[in-house]
């Protein structure tokens, strides 16, 4: 098995850019972006998530497994969400019963 080595530059860089995530999270925030928000600020989320998992979970550089595990992980992830927007999606919404 290879040990690879990453560069204090690549932690300061992926350090830089989480931290200007953390700023564009805080700046948007405090927009008005209507329906948006929500995508703005999961994608902002997603981005963040994913710099964390590929450099300092060290998925990047690892194994093939590792990577299936992560992307396995993900697509079960996926089909939970989409059983909770379904169960979302179909229930009555009528308040108090019996009104």
């Amino acid at each position: 098995m290879s040990v690879h080595v990453s560069p204090v530059r690549a932690y300061v860089l992926v350090f830089l850019a989480l931290m200007a995530g953390t700023a564009i999270t805080v700046w948007a925030a405090f927009l008005d972006l209507g329906a948006l928000n929500n995508v703005v600020m999961l994608s902002i989320a997603v981005i963040k998530a994913t710099l964390v998992v590929l450099y300092f979970m060290h998925v990047r550089y690892s194994s093939r497994m590792a990577t299936v595990t992560v992307l396995s992980g993900v697509f079960f992830l996926i089909i939970l969400f989409g059983l909770l927007l379904s169960d979302y999606a179909t229930r009555d919404w009528l308040g108090v019963p019996g009104k």
